[in-house]
């Protein structure tokens, strides 16, 4: 690691101001001696450059599943002066709320003899890949009212229970949202992909509940051992895709408007206040809205598919939280003794806030926020709690997942989607995918492992280990 570098404790780092031209603060990032290792210089120079935008305050920030993003790296987090600061759409990602979410089961594995049946049901239920296509059809109406309204909307349609909404972060719909905001281009593009999993990263997987770390908070989130439980993770598909790139163009014309010295074009800006500003904020909230009602869409689809399989009720299968990995907000904080309204950019991180917050579910209060970190197929993945730890040093954020360590040419340069899936055959765990480049695009050994980056925040004591998933069988886009 550059010797310019300071290791402030076991699992916290802090990249000075000067590393390189034009810092506003110091940077923080968190990471093990083993992760160390992996990390790319790149990423670092990417964090540092973050901390010269304009209103940031305290530090830019960095998680242990960090790695070289578009503009921002991934796993990046910085909070911004509602006056002085900006929104960037490098900070947010072009999957605007890719985002997670876990439903629990009465299930155990005895009373799923066929897994295999189960996977190739639900891949054939779940519109997924490229392309892919939702069974509902919404009118230019529909949409604009799911890109106000999220996971409400969904849920109003049929498509879920109330208790659903209070279960997602935001509880499903970002206040702020413009569809004025979202062009013709992008509506175009969503209209027919409301309900589809999409492709890369994204995945449905059947999981059970492999070991509990901390009973109470288990016990209170609605989670045991043998539990079966299915988890979600995709965004705002072409719709976000598309919002990100159209305004792109404005923020880069903006940047050079308000006069704002960028070492990377890529971190293309305007000020929160501006009217460039505001209209991005707008048409980001939409998209989030809009993946709220995706995700939800799809918790729809899996329950109806397993109460007819299995003859469990529809409100046997809860969910237990959604989370977003991809998002600006306006959030509240305390900085240097101060409370104040800033606007916490997270990319490729998770909102863990600590117990008492008012954001969290009445019934999770006293625990923290449930946090949800997927694996990568043959990984375990985990359910964890914010913390007071994170208030304090991470406006409160954490990690989001495993975090890549191979580029997607790579991996299918280093094993055939047939061999990755044969590997993770004889660990029980089946794979169902559009074509075998996604399967070997997706291989467990192109990320860092899992485990390692959740005991790296535990340890740092930005969120706390709840229970661990272990995969059974995995729906790739």
């Amino acid at each position: 690691m550059n010797d310019q570098i300071h290791q402030i404790t076991k699992t916290e780092w802090e990249i000075p101001q000067g590393f390189v031209p034009g810092m506003r603060v110091p940077g923080h990032f968190f990471l093990s001696a083993n992760l160390a290792r992996n990390l790319e210089e790149g990423a670092l120079t990417q964090l540092a450059n973050v901390a010269t935008l304009p209103g940031i305050i305290r530090y830019s920030l960095g998680m242990p599943d960090i790695h070289w993003g578009y503009g921002f790296p991934i796993g990046g987090v910085a909070a911004f002066d509602a006056e002085k600061g900006i929104i960037s759409p490098g900070g947010v990602g072009f999957d605007i709320n890719c985002g997670v979410r876990m439903i629990t089961t009465p299930l155990h594995v005895s009373d799923i003899p066929d897994m295999k049946g189960l996977v190739d049901d639900l891949y054939n239920a779940v519109p997924t890949g490229v392309g892919s296509k939702s069974p509902i059809r919404l009118s230019q109406n529909d949409l604009s009212l799911m890109l106000v309204e999220g996971a409400k909307n969904a849920v109003d349609m049929g498509y879920g229970m109330p208790g659903d909404i209070h279960r997602c972060e935001e509880n499903g719909s970002m206040k702020g949202a413009v569809p004025e905001y979202v062009s013709k281009k992008a509506r175009q593009r969503g209209i027919p992909q409301c309900g589809t999993l999409g492709s890369g990263n994204h995945f449905l997987e059947v999981q059970v509940v492999d070991e509990i770390e901390d009973e109470t908070t288990a016990k209170t989130f609605g989670v045991s051992k043998g539990q079966i439980c299915v988890m979600i993770h995709c965004g705002s598909r072409g719709l976000g895709h598309q919002v990100c790139t159209d305004h792109l163009q404005i923020l880069e014309s903006a940047t050079k408007k308000y006069g704002i010295e960028l070492p990377d074009r890529q971190l293309a800006c305007a000020p929160l206040s501006s009217p460039e500003g505001e209209a991005y904020f707008g048409a980001m909230a939409a998209s989030a809205n809009y993946a709220w009602a995706n995700r939800q869409i799809i918790t729809h689809i899996v329950r109806e598919l397993f109460v007819n399989k299995f003859g469990i009720s529809y409100e046997e299968m809860p969910l237990i939280y959604d989370v977003a990995h991809n998002v600006a907000k306006w959030e509240e904080h305390d900085v240097d003794g101060v409370h104040k309204t800033v606007c916490v950019h997270r990319k490729g991180a998770t909102r863990a806030f600590g117990p008492g917050r008012s954001e969290i579910p009445h019934e999770f209060r006293a625990c923290g926020q449930p946090v949800l970190i997927p694996g990568s197929m043959g990984t375990s993945s985990y359910l964890l709690a914010g913390t007071s730890g994170a208030m304090e040093k991470t406006f409160g954020s954490t990690c989001h997942g495993s975090g890549r360590v191979m580029s997607r040419s790579s991996a299918k340069k280093s094993q055939t989607g047939e061999e990755v899936a044969n590997a993770l055959l004889q660990q029980g765990i089946i794979v169902r995918a559009p074509n075998s480049a996604a399967i070997a695009e997706e291989a467990p050994d192109v990320y860092k492992s899992s485990s390692e980056v959740v005991h790296t925040v535990h340890d740092a004591g930005i969120s706390r280990i709840v229970a661990r998933m272990r995969p059974l069988g995995v729906i790739k886009g």
